[in-house]
């Protein structure tokens, strides 16, 4: 008997080593790009083993986020070379090396293959300074419409405001429609559809009207919902794409603070507002090392919170240029992946601007929508940081610096925002309303809409988006 108890106990003891092993398994098998394994891995414990509906549903992400992945890294050596011989007429892939050690270039292995960051080639004319010159001195410098048209708006606007904080009102209609694929969904399922929608914010974002959408019924999310969405449904029809189409009017209103005053009190340490826009909040605002050595580099003995916050959105400014990103889903830490890769677009450079804020001690929260400039409209994000005698105020990271002379404008974004900041989001990775059943394709942010049917969710490569703005005063 007392053979049979130990050799049971064994076999528990085995069965339970088993179970352990697996998880780590998977994600080291992840982490060295084994994907197929990792996936099949993945499969043989949904099926075999004991498991909770929470962990299935998770594990069931994780095979979709590797596709996700899959999907973003689709480029060849041989691809980035014809891309990059335009400029570098000699390059080979030892040139392709260097530039991967010093981080211009993004790849990933997955399956023993190096494959590159869909964007990689044209990021690198961005990311390595060298080679931007390079393709100054080959294509000339370019015109950035967006940046001209600051150069002119701001002055302009700042010049008529007075001592207003909020100026200059600009009214416009939003006409925004998400086009689900032919046949990514069987004919007679219904898809369903969740679209960007403006917030009222005060003075700053107003008047909101919908004019017109496709669908007699739909639902627009309470105000206490951080992500704004307009929801509605669609019968799917054979052969045909299915469009959801939205019309909205709202008034933009110009912002700015100025921060030079010495309007700023001691921070209330003691508040719920201090405590929780001061705090980590994992896994893309963590206070790393990277996070703790690079502060001290930055700030230094500095301790004016304006003047701290500052420095930071200085050094973001100058060292952190911006580059096409992947999918927000598939980086495990966006914060950490700014100061690491020392790139990112506008999201991944706002929260590295949250994070370093926050771990000095200076409260900062996210907020994002899209960008409505006359001929620059786009997804945009930004953030807000909070001082203490002047509340909120806009900080746009990704905008950065305005090319001019006169201080006002350059540090424009740094306590302003213009009236073409289109308001949709108060935070990042929050539920949608109603509840989306299945992983969203964004999990961070939330512009282009979000979709699916009771067979999954139905990712950005089943569907397309389309802006198109109306400016009536």
């Amino acid at each position: 008997m007392k053979k049979i108890i130990l050799f049971v106990t064994a076999v528990f003891v085995l069965l339970f080593v088993s179970c352990q092993i697996k998880k780590p398994d998977v994600e080291s098998l992840i982490k060295i790009g084994n994907f197929t394994e990792a996936q099949l891995l993945i499969k043989q414990i949904i099926a075999n083993e004991n498991i909770s509906e929470e962990e299935k549903y998770d594990m069931e992400f994780q095979i979709e986020l590797m596709n996700r992945i899959r999907k973003d890294f689709t480029k060849t050596a041989d691809d980035i070379l014809d891309y990059v011989r335009k400029y570098y007429p000699d390059a080979t892939k030892s040139d392709l090396s260097k530039w991967e050690d010093d981080g211009s270039l993004e790849y990933k292995v997955i399956d023993g293959k190096k494959w590159y960051f869909n964007r990689a080639a044209s990021n690198l004319f961005r990311i390595n300074k060298d080679a931007k010159a390079k393709k100054i001195e080959i294509d000339g410098k370019q015109v950035d419409k967006l940046d001209n048209f600051l150069e002119a708006y701001l002055p302009k606007i700042m010049n008529g405001r007075g001592n207003a904080t909020f100026f200059s009102e600009k009214r416009m209609r939003l006409n925004y429609s998400l086009v689900v694929d032919a046949d990514a969904v069987p004919p007679g399922e219904v898809i369903r559809c969740w679209l960007p929608f403006p917030r009222e914010k005060g003075k700053r974002q107003k008047d909101v009207k919908l004019v017109s959408i496709n669908n007699e019924e739909y639902i627009i999310s309470p105000d206490e919902y951080a992500h704004r969405t307009i929801y509605s449904e669609k019968i799917a029809q054979k052969g045909k794409p299915t469009e959801f189409k939205l019309s909205v009017e709202f008034t933009g209103v110009n912002e700015w603070h100025d921060l030079t005053s010495n309007k700023v009190k001691p921070y209330k340490k003691d508040s719920e507002l201090y405590n929780e826009f001061t705090a980590e909040r994992p896994p893309h605002i963590v206070f790393t090392d990277r996070v703790k050595e690079l502060s001290k580099q930055i700030v230094g003995d500095e301790t004016n919170p304006v003047l701290v916050a500052k420095k930071i959105y200085k050094w973001i400014n100058d060292n952190i240029p911006w580059a096409g990103a992947r999918e927000y889903s598939t980086i495990q830490n966006i914060s950490d992946y700014a100061l690491t890769n020392m790139h990112g677009d506008c999201g991944i450079k706002t929260l590295a601007f949250i994070t370093l804020a926050r771990y000095n001690g200076i409260p900062a929260r996210w907020e994002s929508g899209l960008m409505l400039h006359p001929g620059s409209w786009n997804l945009h994000d930004w953030g807000e940081a909070y001082f203490e005698g002047i509340g909120w105020v806009p900080i746009d990271q990704s905008f950065g610096l305005v090319n001019s002379d006169n201080e006002k404008v350059k540090w424009f974004f740094f306590g302003g925002n213009d009236a073409y900041h289109f308001i949709v989001n108060s935070d990042y990775g929050q539920p949608l309303y109603p509840a989306k059943v299945y992983p969203r394709s964004e999990t961070v942010d939330f512009q282009r809409g979000e979709v699916e049917w009771k067979g999954g969710n139905l990712y950005f490569d089943k569907w397309d988006y389309h802006i198109d703005v109306e400016y009536l005063d």
